[in-house]
């Protein structure tokens, strides 16, 4: 087969699937896992798709942002181990700011019993922190209907009155180039003012959002210490590495 036949079977069943093993391609084009292998990097190289652990991925569009309840079941394995490690890393009397990510939200049945104070513009946090007696402050702001966050300049101003011992974003997108990024500017500026007021900051990000880059920018990768799973490729460890400390979470 030859090699652009095999490139378009690929794409064929990217588009179809949305993501597809080595395995997968290699029984489908009837070539070698080496000869898929390097597709994938050609294909990689021209923003034609991203190479995950195992295969690869389509890429995602700039402005796409699932809705919350979609994301609180997509890699679930992957975002409880995350929020499991992220958690611990919270000291007693600790003044933290989680914000409106699925991934984060895991964090807090992990954070009962803490002596700590939250500040959040996680709607969906809110009840849970109660629940578990976390003292707890919100931000003002905008809601975002499909991911209940408040957002834009109202709630980064609130952002502005804190000082945090640490604070654990979740992105979109991370890239060695575009840093990390999502999809709506007025949550980017949440993120950002987090990050400037942060003494410690992480971004939790599982490995779907390694390669991607998504509309608003919201800080270089130097900004936070990466949080992922080993799941995450060695290409694209290594190539983050050179610009953050990344912590990779072991199952």
């Amino acid at each position: 087969m030859l090699t652009v036949e095999r490139q378009t079977k690929i794409r064929e069943m990217l588009k179809e699937k949305e993501m597809a093993t080595i395995h997968e391609l290699v029984e489908t084009t009837g070539s070698s896992e080496s000869t898929i292998r390097r597709d994938l990097t050609e294909m990689e190289e021209r923003r034609e798709l991203k190479r995950v652990r195992g295969g690869a991925a389509l890429l995602k569009r700039r402005q796409e942002e699932p809705a919350l309840i979609e994301k609180q079941v997509q890699f679930v394995e992957e975002k409880q181990q995350l929020a499991h490690y992220a958690a611990s890393l919270i000291k007693q009397q600790d003044c933290i700011f989680l914000d409106a990510g699925t991934t984060i939200l895991y964090m807090i049945p992990h954070l009962k019993d803490r002596e700590i104070t939250v500040v959040t513009n996680g709607i969906t946090h809110v009840p849970l922190l109660l629940e578990h007696s976390i003292t707890t402050y919100v931000t003002g702001g905008k809601a975002k209907e499909k991911t209940s966050a408040l957002v834009g300049h109202a709630a980064a101003e609130t952002l502005k009155n804190y000082r945090f011992d640490a604070c654990f974003l979740g992105v979109n997108a991370v890239d060695d180039e575009a840093g990390y990024t999502t999809p709506d500017p007025e949550e980017s500026v949440v993120k950002q003012t987090a990050l400037q007021v942060g003494n410690k900051n992480y971004v939790l990000a599982d490995h779907s959002k390694m390669g991607e880059t998504a509309f608003a920018h919201i800080a270089p990768l130097h900004a936070a210490t990466l949080v992922t799973t080993e799941d995450i490729s060695e290409d694209h460890q290594q190539r983050y590495s050179e610009y953050t400390e990344i912590k990779v979470v072991k199952s």
